[in-house]
């Protein structure tokens, strides 16, 4: 088992996590308009969407493996081109950072965790995203790869949790900060690009 490739994606998905997205917007927006109670509702429909895709990856990609390794080295030369790919959307893109509270209507806190939870599960851009960011981190040449998938799942998942949560609770100060601090947004966008490029290249090389 190499710990190192488990450290390295635990990195990786903090630098996604903190990078701001729809998702962890959506969050802090939520925190910020409705209060702490109705961000972290959604952050756990979000986190556990994620279980979802976890399962459709470890099942799929692992039957794919053991059917063809030219196959999985296609999977995984697919998804470094699809971070690149982001990378270049993330660089065209505004680095202007949206705080619009008309976007987070006030909901029950169930409404808000189910509203999460199909949020991730029905948004075909995340299970795009862990075919392409998963398979390059799979660490052992002995465990069987759908136990791989699920353990990396769960340190996603278990990541993703705790600095989206950080997010909901600091949510007001986030907010001043981001305003006081006018480059905040360009630095959080090249953030976003260096991280894609650099998950690109741990995966193909």
């Amino acid at each position: 088992m190499n710990y190192d490739i488990l450290i390295s994606f635990a990195l990786a998905t903090s630098a996604l996590a903190i990078s701001p997205g729809p998702d962890n917007i959506y969050v802090l927006v939520q925190s910020i308009t409705n209060g702490k109670a109705y961000g972290l509702a959604t952050v756990c429909g979000l986190i556990t969407g994620c279980i979802v895709h976890t399962t459709l990856l470890a099942f799929g990609v692992s039957a794919l493996i053991k059917a063809n390794e030219h196959v999985f080295f296609t999977i995984k030369l697919l998804g470094a081109l699809y971070l690149l790919y982001l990378a270049y959307q993330v660089f065209k893109s505004s680095s202007r950072l949206d705080f619009n509270s008309n976007t987070a209507p006030k909901k029950s806190l169930k409404a808000l965790f189910v509203q999460g939870f199909f949020m991730n599960v029905l948004n075909p851009k995340v299970t795009i995203f862990f075919l392409a960011f998963f398979p390059g981190f799979l660490f052992s040449g002995t465990m069987n790869t759908i136990w791989q998938f699920y353990i990396l799942g769960g340190i996603f998942m278990l990541v993703s949790f705790i600095i989206f949560s950080t997010i909901a609770l600091l949510a007001g100060q986030i907010k001043v900060f981001t305003l006081e601090h006018k480059n905040a947004g360009l630095i959080f966008k090249w953030l976003q690009i260096i991280v894609f490029i650099g998950i690109a290249v741990f995966i193909l090389f």
